[in-house]
């Protein structure tokens, strides 16, 4: 067998957290955020959304942009008040395919929020007269001064679309919009993914203050209800993928190395969808001393964690497909090692939720309260779940009984939708 025991071992033990070292992860992120709170160097941004909770109560049609990654969705919603809605319609289509790229450097500003214009024509064919009040989920760092005006920071997510970094994405979206003779759409208001989730799940469960990403990226935000430091009580979009008070392994530096952002996005490239399989990557070329590095999904770490079989029969035809074929007993451990990332992955975040927790409740117990996580690395990943609520009691003992993690899918729609409801009403 290729794999040296000792090897796997010592590189299991260097991505495995214990109780301690997630306390202190917590603690590290409550300073982090007490810090930029303050208007003090901190890691991560603490972004004001400028919306908050909402009631329940909204009503209307209103459109929404769900623009967070390579798929975008354009939705027609219907807010019903009394906590109820409707998706009337709704047009999705991926910015990459064989046929073309619209997030690398050979795009363009103007070539991306024409084709988003596109799909809302699409969306509204038959309806052109009407006038429709627009909210968009942007999600990537955007620095806000309202509801409305967000410049783009920095593109995430390997995203590199020249001429939109400095500049209002939504003054972008709207001349779009005008170039393609849709001026009827009328774009108010511009949310984090977070905040859009955090907004879905506040329309039906009012206990919850904290709404988290846990996808291709990862993010957290919360409902920030002390109105100091210039900034109105809202929803603070941590942009927490950027937190960088952790202790990271080897694998988790060179990865970070051979990114197009070194040194940047520091947490997520420890926890998110789209790095997970590139770690597996990393350590699995080592194991087995490859000439080429494979180039491992974190669908397929799905696929390998999901054969509990003692053979690893079925784990072991998803990894032969990347490196060749495997010696008896080499499937078995390199399932041990996808555990291993994705059990740290979990146990990182829970440890960001408890940061999160000790800020709201301060010197007070923890509050009953939902958190809401939309995305696919927390629904369909074996393991994340039950990581995330194991290491919630570690870190915060009995108190984690008040705290219920839930999946709520879907809400960057909606909760785009909700923000437009909130800015039209002051149009």
């Amino acid at each position: 067998m290729r794999i040296n025991e000792a090897q796997l071992k010592s590189i299991i033990d260097e991505l495995t957290l214990d109780k301690e070292q997630l306390k202190e992860v917590a603690s590290a992120m409550r300073f982090d955020m007490e810090l930029a709170l303050q208007g003090r160097e901190s890691s991560m941004p603490m972004l004001c959304s400028y919306i908050g909770m909402p009631t329940g109560q909204e009503k209307g049609e209103f459109l929404a942009l769900d623009f967070g990654g390579t798929n975008l969705r354009a939705e027609l919603v219907s807010l019903k008040g009394d906590c109820q809605y409707e998706i009337v319609k709704m047009v999705a289509k991926p910015l990459v395919t064989e046929e073309y790229n619209l997030i690398n450097g050979s795009a363009s500003a103007e070539k991306v929020f024409d084709f988003i214009a596109d799909m809302f024509a699409e969306l509204l064919e038959g309806a052109e007269n009407k006038t429709y009040y627009l909210g968009h989920t942007f999600s990537f760092p955007s620095q806000q001064t309202d509801i409305y005006n967000a410049r783009l920071l920095v593109w995430t997510k390997e995203f590199a679309i020249p001429g939109v970094e400095g500049e209002v994405v939504n003054d972008l979206l709207q001349a779009a919009f005008d170039r393609k003779g849709l001026s009827n759409i009328k774009v108010v208001a511009v949310i984090n993914d977070t905040v859009a989730e955090l907004l879905t799940a506040g329309y039906q469960y009012p206990d919850t203050q904290i709404g988290c990403i846990y996808a291709t990226g990862s993010n957290n935000c919360y409902m920030e209800r002390t109105a100091d430091v210039g900034r109105p009580a809202a929803i603070i979009n941590m942009e927490s993928g950027s937190f960088n008070k952790l202790a990271p392994s080897q694998w988790d530096n060179k990865l970070d190395e051979a990114s197009e952002k070194p040194g940047r996005q520091r947490l997520e490239k420890m926890v998110s969808g789209r790095y997970m399989g590139e770690l597996l990557s990393l350590t699995v070329q080592h194991l087995l001393n490859l000439q080429e590095k494979p180039e491992f999904t974190a669908i397929d770490m799905s696929g390998i964690m999901a054969d509990t079989t003692a053979v690893a029969s079925d784990a072991a035809k998803v990894i032969s497909a990347k490196v060749g074929a495997l010696e008896p007993g080499e499937a078995a451990y390199i399932r041990d090692l996808t555990e291993a990332i994705a059990i740290r992955s979990a146990r990182i975040v829970a440890a960001c939720f408890a940061g999160i927790l000790w800020h709201v409740s301060g010197s007070g117990k923890i509050a009953d309260q939902h958190i809401a996580i939309d995305g696919s690395v927390y629904e369909h990943m074996p393991h994340i779940k039950e990581n995330v609520q194991k290491a919630l009691y570690e870190i915060l003992d009995e108190e984690a009984g008040a705290v219920t993690p839930m999946l709520l899918k879907d809400g960057s729609g909606l909760g785009a939708a909700i923000a437009a409801a909130v800015a039209s009403k002051n149009i």
